[in-house]
Order: C-alpha cells, then sequence, then structure tokens
C-alpha cells in the first residue's frame, strides 16, 4: 500500500494543481507551495487509516509488476434539488506517474472506479478537477463554482436591520468540534451540492499555529434562546509585504438563519487592526452582497468550478432529484462509453413530488451529452449556454426553455468543503 501514495502527487511533492489562481485559497500567491515528500512512515499511517476506513476505495494501475497510478473513490451522500440525498462516489487522489503517462492507466482505473460505484448503488460520481482539460473525457463536468472575493474594511458598511436577539462568542477548537456538525447538518438538508461529512470530518479543527498562516480561531453565534445557529473559522496570517498586512481570511461560515449571517459577517468585516477581509471557496451568490451599502465592494478576485459531476445511471440519478415544473422530457443520450446501459432515450415524467425516468420508444424531443447531463443535474448551469455550445441539440420547439424551468434550482448549488 505504500507503493500505492507514491505514484500520487500531494505524497512525491509534485505540483497537484494547475498553477494558477485558486479560488479555494486565502493566501495571496496563486496556490500554496507543494509538499515536501513524504516519508515512510507517513505513507505507512495513510495506509493503516484508509485500509480501516470503509467508505474509501482505492485503486491501483500496474506495469511490470510496478504500482504506476493511482486514484480512489470516498462515498458520501450528497444533497440534491428538493432536499433528498443521492449516494455519490467521490473521486479523489488521482495520479499516473510521469513514466506511464498516456496510455490509458487513467482511462482503466477510472472505469474501475465506475463499475464498482455501480456496484455499491451509487448512481452519480462528482470530483474537484486538478486540471480543466482531464475529466470531460470521462463524462465529467462542471456543475458547481466557487469564489475568492475581498472586502475593505473601510468599505464594508452594513445596511441598517433590526438589533441581533442573540450573540457572538469567540471559542475554543474544543468547542467548535461540538457546534459545526450541529450547524452543517442543518445547513446541508437544504443546500443543493452540499456533502454529508465522513465520520471524524471536524476532528481536524485546531487552534494551532500553521506556519505564517496564524492559528484558526472560531467564531459562534447563539440565538436569544442560547443555541448555536452559526459558525466561522478564520485566520490574521502574517505577512511580510505591507501590501497583504492587516488580511483576515475566512475560512468557512456557516449560518442557519439570516440573523445569525449577517452577525457573524458584521464582526469579521469590521476586526480591529485589519485593512481587507478574504474569503475564499465561497459561493458565487454570497447574500452579503445585498447586505452591504455599497454592494459593488465586494470584489470577485478568482473563480473557479468545484464540484464536476457525472451520472453513472442515468434513470436512476434523475427520478432521486425533484423538479420545480411538472412536465414530460424524452431525451436521448447516446455518447457514454464508460457506462453504455444509459445510451438509449429516456423518458423523465414528473408530476408533483414525484419524478420517473425510464426507457421510451417515443421519439426524442432532444439530444444531450452525459457531461451536459452531469452540470444541469444540480440546477446550476444554463440549459441556454449547454445547447448553444452544442452539447444539447434541440428537436422540438421550445424544448430548451423546458429543460431550463424543470431542473434550475434558486440559489445555486454550492458544497462547503473538498475530498
Amino acid at each position: 500500500m505504500s507503493a500505492y501514495y507514491r505514484a500520487l502527487p500531494f505524497a512525491s511533492g509534485l505540483p497537484q494543481w494547475e498553477p494558477a489562481d485558486a479560488a479555494w485559497h486565502g493566501g495571496p500567491e496563486p496556490w500554496p507551495p507543494p509538499r515536501a515528500p513524504a516519508t515512510v512512515e507517513q505513507r505507512e499511517a495513510w495506509a493503516a487509516a484508509d485500509t480501516a476506513n470503509p467508505f474509501f476505495h482505492p485503486i491501483a494501475a500496474f506495469a511490470d509488476g510496478a504500482c504506476v497510478g493511482a486514484s480512489a473513490t470516498i462515498s458520501f451522500d450528497v444533497t440534491v434539488p428538493g432536499g433528498g440525498k443521492v449516494k455519490m462516489a467521490g473521486v479523489t487522489a488521482t495520479g499516473v506517474i510521469a513514466t506511464h503517462r498516456r496510455r490509458g492507466c487513467l482511462r482503466r482505473m477510472m472505469q474501475a472506479m465506475f463499475d464498482a460505484a455501480l456496484a455499491r448503488g451509487e448512481p452519480l460520481a462528482m470530483l474537484s478537477a486538478s486540471e480543466g482539460g482531464i475529466y470531460g473525457r470521462f463524462g465529467f463536468s462542471p456543475a458547481t463554482y466557487r469564489t475568492r472575493w475581498e472586502l475593505n474594511r473601510h468599505e464594508a458598511a452594513l445596511l441598517p436591520a433590526a438589533p441581533d436577539p442573540g450573540s457572538l462568542e469567540l471559542v475554543d477548537a474544543a468547542q467548535a468540534k461540538q457546534v459545526w456538525p450541529v450547524v452543517h447538518a442543518e445547513v446541508r438538508a437544504h443546500r443543493v451540492g452540499e456533502l454529508t461529512p465522513l465520520p471524524g470530518h471536524w476532528d481536524r479543527l485546531s487552534g494551532g499555529v500553521d506556519g505564517t498562516d496564524g492559528p484558526l480561531r472560531h467564531l459562534v453565534h447563539r440565538d436569544r434562546h442560547g443555541d448555536v445557529d452559526g459558525v466561522a473559522a478564520f485566520r490574521l496570517p502574517w505577512s511580510s509585504t505591507a501590501a497583504d498586512a492587516g488580511t483576515l481570511v475566512v475560512e468557512a461560515l456557516e449560518a442557519t438563519n439570516p440573523v445569525a449571517y449577517r452577525a457573524l459577517w458584521s464582526l469579521l468585516i469590521d476586526f480591529d487592526l485589519t485593512r481587507t477581509v478574504v474569503a475564499p471557496a465561497r459561493p458565487r451568490e454570497e447574500p452579503l452582497r445585498w447586505m452591504l451599502a455599497s454592494p459593488r465592494a465586494m470584489r470577485i478576485t478568482r473563480q473557479s468550478d468545484n464540484l464536476w459531476a457525472r451520472l453513472l445511471d442515468v434513470p436512476v440519478a434523475l427520478a432521486q432529484r425533484s423538479y420545480d415544473t411538472d412536465g414530460e422530457l424524452a431525451f436521448t443520450v447516446d455518447d457514454d462509453r464508460m457506462c453504455p446501459a444509459n445510451n438509449r432515450t429516456w423518458l423523465l415524467r414528473v408530476d408533483g413530488a414525484s419524478a420517473t425516468c425510464t426507457a421510451t420508444d417515443k421519439e426524442a424531443d432532444l439530444a444531450i451529452s452525459v457531461a451536459a447531463l452531469g452540470s444541469l443535474y444540480f440546477g446550476g448551469m444554463s440549459a441556454h449556454d449547454l445547447a448553444y455550445a452544442g452539447r444539447i441539440t434541440p428537436y422540438t420547439d421550445g424544448v430548451i426553455g423546458r429543460l431550463a424551468r424543470m431542473f434550475r434550482i434558486d440559489s445555486e448549488p454550492h458544497n462547503s468543503f473538498g475530498f
């Protein structure tokens, strides 16, 4: 198992992300520096933890008896439109050593992971694409976005609002570990695209110093009854340059209601001895913008796709989400080379809270690529734009508008942590 990790960029000290501005990173540089190569002891510790994890499903590629590629899926539940949860295979930790690239290793690993996920009853796969040009050929397509925004403190005036009946409190990491899962559970029940964290997810929270990033600090909001309904984690990193000094980085913030949300931000955007607030990995649609006296004061400085989606079992996945409008839609998928059972014409029928997707001999209203279907699935992408780009071919008048009305949601899907 130790050889498995040597094939992975993060373990070998090699670049593991596109060398471009990363929306998940709060620092001034485009992305964090690479780690030092993992030691034998580290690799053995990872192996022991991963083999004991029932949600972790590794796969490896071999040549002449040597491990030359590695990947894995992690079994998650993900919230879909309507608030239901769908079983999902999260593709993670993927790499092929440089001497064996362009030989089909990744495709064979991906096929094996798709087949195993289907056998486990997971109709959906998702990933964060380290390089934008790799995963489209396996049927993945962007489904959620994330942004990094900045706000100068002197521009951060909030519009008037009713007094907050609750209170704010700075707490230690031990207390944060107790309240984060409670708040997140309520948020994820309504947030499309959000993942259900695995056991032990919150154990990584700490209050220790991480290099020059400064300690992670924890802020909670309590309602008038004393119950926690919002939580945030932030840093005040040290900087060697005057340009980046006085920056507060909000690593995470969740709230179950607008009052708690506003209260948390009101403190963080007006923290003493700071000049700039940076918030990475945030939704494209941030309600705080509309609480500011000057909405344009919030500047998006980086934006990228976040999770890419891929339907492994089209009829099962589509029947497990809800739709805003009733109706029928016949569509053809004919480009799925890795999950060929998806290649046929399907009839999606929506009647209130009930949705079915079955094979049909009806004439199709449209043809859609499996990748475009992944982008539409969570309701955050434009059917019009996908059709304009040639990913959807309409056969009947007005069908793109009907498709858009059925699939689109408000607000956009988002997930708050990676894997």
